[in-house]
């Protein structure tokens, strides 16, 4: 077969497979199957790009970043809807529609709390997608719409232009895994799935938006050139004929049953896959929503109905603390059980000090509790009145709960969190990054292997990882003779690291990479290191107080003594190979842009810092040179405005030769 022939044959399959998994939740393929046809998609679009499309499955896991959003004006405004907040006011809408229709069929919809969006197709083809904005001008998010698998790329026998409305949303469950990763990252977490979804939509880099798993229902059509129809569910029964991912509805024709249509979807709003903040009621004939027309704020055929938050009273049993995998202390609430929003809560989520002592928030205190985004129990408010007399005001504890080190409290936030280098409760997120790629660089050592290695008890800590026996390494799952050897030689390779790299793996906070490479080429050895005091790190170029403190700190606990004597004992060095700092550059600041043929980007940054300079990323007023490579783009821009220096490579060259 023709590669032309291959790459359109396997283009329908992986859309076929694509609709079946995340439109109909009806798989025919494993997972691994799936991922070998793509890869063989890959491998031949490589070698044939004149056959390859913008809108390939392969395009699915986003291009490149975007410098911003363009402006998009709809063809067809995308109006809001009128709020409803009762079964009143719900029957006063109806009464009133009544008026001028006298035998209104409405359709029920769960309202899908998430951000709107307008598709756009050109023969068949996914043309444009963009926000809703103010209903008339959004923002062009096309490359992000792309990396949601729900969206069909290819229409089969739609018409040459169709422009269809959408509520892009991310699932329930992806919601609490990202928020479980970025916690353990140490990163804000999302307040909701909306804030979330909307964030990641609105990424301008489209590979963070293929990262999230958002999903989308369709439920509006919006423009159909050449095809006409009678009622809106008509609409929506053809978008699922064309392969959109289509919302739930019902119809009904009396209030009482809407009533009672909107009050199933309330009850049943914990089943859904996707956060609900209401129902919508509209008018079926399309027909009679244009002669009804809108207002100038919604639509006269159509309402909102909003359900009122669900809060409960409950007691608080008992406070607890977690440890999480970043060393932040998490206190939560025990509370009787009470259900809410479709289940029964147990606990709620404190989230810091603030917060506890913002609200006052005391063991045996009654409280009211609800779901933060329908999802997170959280207390939002305690009954002073009924508080018993022995409830005393609560504080975290002053060390770890896990590892009894002590805890601190973050410079820029409200987390505290442990301090200890070889708490157990860190420890799988400590050893991932001790042998990442910019600490101690030991290849092979994934996630998955680490967590074997723990769960065999062969890793307490980093420097186990350098007295492993090759025979238990062997033994665990899918670690071969050769697996072995390969991992083995890394580890016992990264012994001869620089002394930065070590100082990065530490994870000590404040103390990234930069900060590493400054220190072990001002101190040269980590005994050196130990024994500086916070003045003595101070007077080191971009080392603050805060720093220096927590250097202090970090390296006069007994866990921090512990780790280093095993290291040492290990033979892993504890020098710099670096060249001992220099002046020539200190107090200077140099931005390097375009691309550079007589340095790698990290050899320039090098030589800068060696002389005692820094290397920023972005053009200000506090910068010394920009040094430009070619094809230099705004960088040079904002320089000339801020009348900021030049250098070519070339005199770049000669004043490191000077130096």
């Amino acid at each position: 077969m023709e590669p032309k022939e291959q790459i359109k044959r396997l283009t329908e399959e992986l859309e076929r497979h694509s609709y079946l998994y995340y439109v109909l939740d009806q798989p025919e393929i494993p997972d691994y199957e799936y991922d070998q046809k793509l890869r063989q998609l890959e491998e031949l679009e490589k070698a044939y790009p004149q056959y390859a499309s913008p809108l390939s499955p392969t395009q699915r896991v986003g291009g490149a970043p975007l410098e911003q959003f363009e402006k998009v004006q709809h063809a067809v405004p995308l109006e809001s809807l009128q709020d409803v907040f009762s079964m009143e006011e719900l029957a006063e809408f109806d009464a009133h529609l009544r008026e001028s229709v006298p035998d209104p069929v409405y359709t029920v919809e769960p309202k899908v709390d998430g951000l709107s969006v307008a598709l756009e197709y050109r023969d068949g083809l996914f043309y444009q997608g963009a926000t809703r904005g103010d209903g008339v001008t959004g923002e062009d998010v096309t490359e992000n719409l792309k990396t949601i698998r729900s969206i069909p790329m290819r229409l089969e026998g739609a018409p040459s232009r169709l422009i269809v409305r959408g509520e892009v949303f991310m699932p329930k469950a992806v919601f609490l895994s990202l928020n479980q990763a970025r916690e353990e990252r140490g990163e804000a977490l999302f307040a909701n799935p909306r804030n979330a979804a909307a964030g990641s939509l609105r990424q301008l880099d489209p590979k963070i938006a293929a990262e999230r798993q958002l999903d989308i229902l369709i439920f509006n059509l919006q423009l159909a050139e050449g095809i006409s129809f009678s009622t809106h569910s008509e609409t929506l029964e053809y978008l699922k004929g064309l392969h959109f991912k289509v919302i739930p509805y019902s119809l009904c024709s009396d209030a009482a049953t809407a009533q009672r249509l909107v009050a199933e979807i309330g009850e049943n709003r914990g089943d859904y896959a996707f956060e609900i903040d209401g129902a919508v009621i509209k008018i079926n004939s399309l027909e009679t929503r244009r002669r009804l027309g809108s207002t100038a704020k919604f639509p006269r055929w159509a309402a909102a109905f909003k359900y009122p938050p669900e809060i409960k009273e409950t007691v608080v049993q008992e406070i607890v603390v977690q440890v999480g995998r970043t060393g932040v202390l998490t206190p939560k609430a025990v509370v009787s059980p009470v259900r809410l929003a479709g289940t029964t809560v147990t606990n709620a989520t404190l989230h810091n000090q603030d917060f506890i002592t913002e609200k006052d928030i005391r063991v045996g205190d009654t409280v009211k509790i609800r779901k933060a985004g329908e999802i997170i129990p959280e207390i939002i408010e305690v009954d002073k009145s009924r508080r018993p007399e022995t409830a005393v005001p609560y504080f975290l504890p002053e060390t770890c709960p896990v590892c009894g080190a002590p805890v601190a409290r973050d410079e820029d936030g409200a987390a505290i969190r442990c301090t200890g280098a070889e708490c157990p409760a860190q420890l799988s997120r400590n050893l991932a990054h001790f042998v990442s790629r910019d600490a101690m660089d030991i290849d092979g050592l994934g996630s998955a292997i680490v967590e074997q290695l723990i769960a065999a008890g062969m890793l307490r800590s980093p420097a186990d990882l350098y007295f492993l026996e090759r025979e238990k390494v062997e033994a665990l799952d899918r670690m071969g003779d050769k697996s072995t050897d390969n991992l083995l030689r890394a580890i016992e390779k990264s012994k001869g690291n620089d002394l930065s790299r070590l100082l990065y793996a530490f994870g000590i906070r404040q103390v990234g990479a930069k900060a590493a490479k400054v220190l072990a080429r001002q101190f040269q050895s980590l005994e050196a290191l130990q024994q500086a005091t916070a003045e003595e790190l101070t007077a080191v170029p971009d080392i603050g107080a805060i720093t220096a403190d927590n250097l202090v700190r970090w390296f006069a606990q007994d866990q921090s003594k512990d780790l280093i004597a095993r290291l040492k004992e290990a033979g892993v060095n504890f020098r710099s190979l670096q060249q001992p700092v220099g002046t020539s550059f200190a107090g200077k600041t140099f931005v390097l842009t375009g691309a550079l043929t007589r340095f790698t980007r990290e050899a320039a940054t090098e030589e800068i810092e060696k002389r005692g300079g820094k290397a920023a990323s972005s053009v200000s007023k506090k910068t010394t040179y920009v040094v430009a490579g070619e094809n230099a783009g705004s960088k040079l821009k904002k320089a000339a405005e801020l009348g900021v220096p030049v250098l070519s490579e070339e005199a770049f060259q000669a004043m490191l030769e000077e130096t």
